[in-house]
Parts: C-alpha cells; structure tokens; sequence
C-alpha cells in the first residue's frame, strides 16, 4: 500500500472536484452542452482513477492510469460534438472536459499549485480568447478557392412590381461578398418581367446568395427566384418558391 492517508486523499479529491466545477460554471454560465456537473464529474473521475493507481502502490500505475483518462476522455469528448449543417459543434466543449480530466491529474497528483494554474488558464482561455476569437472574424478573407467564381440570378415577377423589385435586388446585391457584374431585362408581355444578374462572389457562395433569395422571395410580386454557379466545377442549383 502507497502511504497515501484518508486526509490526503480527501484533499485530492476536493482539489480535482473543485477545480472541475470552477470551469464548470463558465460552461454552465455559456449554456453549453457541458456545463457544472459535468466538468466536476470529470475531474472526479480522472482524480479518483489516479488516486487509485497510488493506492495500489505500484510507481509506475499513476502514469499509466493517466494515459488511459486521456484515451476515455477522448470517447467522452466525441459525444458531444455534432454537426450542424455544413459545420461542427461543442468542439470547444470536447476539449474543455479533456482540460477537466487534466486537472484531476494533477489534483491526484497532490500539486495544488498547478492543479490550480491549470485551471485559472483554461478558465482565462474561455474568456479572454473569445473576444479576440470574434475580432479575427469580422476581419475580411479572401478565399482563393473561391475568388474568380461568378453566378447568375434568376427571378420572375410581376410586370407591375419590375421597378420595385429591380432596386431591391440592385440593393441586395451591393454587399461586401457579392459585386454585380451585369443585370438583364426581358418583359413577356404585360404580366411578368424576367431579370437575370450575374455576380463574382469572394466568399461563400451559398451563405450569401441563400441570404439574398431569403430575402427577395418574401416579396408578394416575385413569382420564380433561384440562381447557380457558372463556375464548371461547382455545378450546384439552388430553388426557392416564394410564399
């Protein structure tokens, strides 16, 4: 037996519990998928699972105990990350439970100092990375992948709402991912009116574009609106039928 007492045990395991939930509540404060509890029954876990490994008294067993909370905490983080559309979410949430299990090691390992350091720099990272996080963001990027990619805007209305609607699309169509390049009339008749635009598109093209026929087709005039890609490689379509 490791010469590991009662006090010294309990005192680990409050360190690693402690910890835990002290980066549980910035989770539970953000509405995240993980919040209080479960980063507290991390870092109990992975400090109780330690702790045992020095109970058994072997001096190797902590180090190998500790790789494999690393390896569960990975199948536990995978859990919680789901995808959304065309992206990823609760990475963030993943890696912050692979944080608690880290600090429940080193609670077991009865350095509260760093226990404690490991915790007030995951915390400062959820904190203060966020706001830098959303200041890159707004920053503009010039995708190459997609710079030199142009498409075409159809949409039918009724001849009576031509100029009205000309102008909105005009307008919608002015914005920092979508330059327009050209713009045709054809009057069939006395009813309807056909407008074609052509735009370059420096960003995504779907979230901007979808953005515009969300916007157009809820006017009561617009009878037909879709538009495609005339970049070869990107020979995608996309309906919208206005209500």
């Amino acid at each position: 037996m490791a010469n590991l007492t009662t006090v010294d045990f309990a005192l680990r395991l409050a360190a690693g519990v402690g910890c835990g939930a002290l980066i549980g509540v910035e989770r539970q404060w953000r509405a995240r998928m993980a919040g209080l509890r479960t980063n507290a029954l991390v870092a109990v876990g992975a400090t109780l699972f330690v702790l045992y490994s020095e109970v058994v008294g072997d001096p190797g067993s902590p180090t190998r105990v500790a790789s494999y909370v690393v390896s569960g905490i990975g199948f536990l983080g995978g859990g919680v990350i789901l995808r959304e559309g065309g992206g990823v979410r609760g990475l963030n949430t993943a890696a912050t439970l692979w944080c608690s299990a880290a600090v429940g090691v080193l609670a077991a390992s009865g350095r509260f100092d760093l226990c404690l350091l490991g915790t007030a720099v995951v915390i400062a990272v959820h904190l203060l990375l966020r706001p830098a996080g959303r200041l890159i963001d707004r920053v503009p990027q010039r995708d190459p992948d997609n710079e030199g990619v142009r498409a075409t805007v159809h949409l039918v209305c009724d001849r009576a709402d031509e100029t009205h609607v000309r102008a909105l699309l005009s307008q919608a169509l002015s914005t920092d991912e979508l330059a327009p390049t050209g713009l045709r009339v054809r009057r069939d008749g006395e009813d309807t009116a056909r407008l074609q635009a052509t735009v370059s598109l420096d960003g995504d093209p779907a979230r901007g574009l979808e953005q515009l026929i969300a916007r157009l087709s809820l006017e009561p005039g617009v009878r037909d609106l879709h538009w495609h890609l005339d970049a070869p490689s990107l020979d995608t379509e996309r309906e919208t039928a206005p209500a």
